[in-house]
């Protein structure tokens, strides 16, 4: 007959030789799922309390009133002229001259970008005498002011009464030079020959930003060189291009105003004629000057905004929304929503959702 003994169960308060105090500590410990779901409890009903920025909010407080000082003062001192203003906004001879400065801005911005990307690619050219005349272009016109540019070729039927094309030392096909270069021509012609220095510069930069890789695999490919660079570079440097030539479309549209003293009457030209007719209007004609400039600028910065989308088509995974497409997300979102963006029974749900993630993942563990 075998004797059986009857082993006592292992409890919490229990405490066997082999494993000591150890295994007791342990099993009186709460398990897992308590403690998770303490924790989540605790997620779900701690408040939101946004990090605090009080240097932040005092100098925006700062700001603010040396911005409504100065906004003050423009409604309530008299000199401002805004009645005058109102008058010369819209007069005949200022739109005129507005007219002339968008047609000389434009032209000049057009011949700049192809001149420049003409000189950047015979700078970065491998024949020595393209590469050379090339920064030699580039040294001369940046050396020299805008205004001696425009003054010298102005002056240019003194120093050359008739200009032309022909063999050299030998006949030549001449023609006056009154007859070829008027005041918009010469207005052009130097503004442009002075941004083409600049404009050069901007493409070689953004040509050269182009990863080396794109030219070994467009080289792979077997492809001409004008078509590798037409197809290949110049499509992805201008991301690089783009923001830098605009800033430099703007500086041209301000520099418009330097036609003034070549006998052109652009939008500065004509506030200073009108202002030594009527000097009592200086003032009101300097503020529509530059009203008519603030708004010109801001259109550029519009195209230039959706230029620069259009052309991060290929780098982004997804194109940043407009201003209008931001506008109508604002209004369709639903109320009820923390100042950090966040709604309340929305992170509630998530908080809830990770702790039931965690338990189960616990509870397949322990299986």
């Amino acid at each position: 007959m075998t004797d059986t003994t009857e082993v006592p169960p292992r409890n919490a308060t229990h405490v066997d030789a082999a494993t000591g105090p150890a295994e007791a500590d342990r099993a009186s410990r709460p398990g897992p799922d308590a403690t998770i779901d303490a924790a989540g409890r605790a997620a779900v009903d701690r408040p939101v309390v946004p990090l605090r920025h009080p240097l932040r909010w005092i100098a925006a407080a700062i700001v603010l009133v040396l911005l409504l000082n100065f906004v003050e003062t423009l409604f309530t001192n008299e000199q401002w002229g805004w009645p005058a203003v109102g008058k010369w906004l819209f007069s005949p001879a200022v739109l005129t001259g507005l007219q002339l400065t968008l047609v000389a801005t434009a032209l000049s911005a057009v011949i700049s970008f192809a001149g420049g990307i003409v000189v950047a690619i015979a700078r970065l050219s491998r024949n020595p005498v393209l590469s050379g005349l090339a920064w030699g272009y580039v040294w001369l016109f940046r050396s020299v002011p805008l205004i001696l540019v425009l003054v010298f070729l102005y002056n240019l039927g003194s120093l050359y009464p008739t200009i032309g094309i022909g063999i050299p030392f030998g006949p030549q096909l001449e023609v006056p030079t009154a007859n070829v270069l008027g005041d918009l021509a010469i207005g052009v012609i130097g503004l442009s020959l002075s941004e083409i220095a600049y404009a050069s510069e901007i493409v070689r930069a953004g040509v050269l930003a182009v990863d080396h890789g794109q030219h070994e695999a467009a080289q792979a490919l077997g492809l001409p060189r004008r078509r590798q660079f037409v197809r290949v570079i110049l499509p992805q440097a201008l991301r690089s291009i783009v923001p830098a030539f605009v800033n430099q479309v703007v500086g041209l549209l301000k520099a418009s105003s330097l036609l003034f003293y070549v006998s052109l009457l652009d939008l500065f030209g004509v506030v200073q004629n009108l202002s030594s007719t009527y000097p009592t209007d200086i003032i009101p004609l300097l503020v529509v000057a530059t009203i008519w400039y603030l708004v010109l600028t801001s259109a550029v910065s519009v195209v230039q905004y959706y230029v620069e989308r259009w052309t991060a088509r290929g780098s982004v995974r997804a194109l940043p929304p407009t201003p209008f497409q931001r506008l109508r997300a604002a209004v369709r979102r639903a109320p009820g929503r923390l100042p950090g963006g966040a709604d309340r029974h929305a992170e509630a749900a998530l908080a809830e959702r990770a702790v039931t993630a965690g338990t189960s993942t616990t509870n397949d563990r322990a299986i």
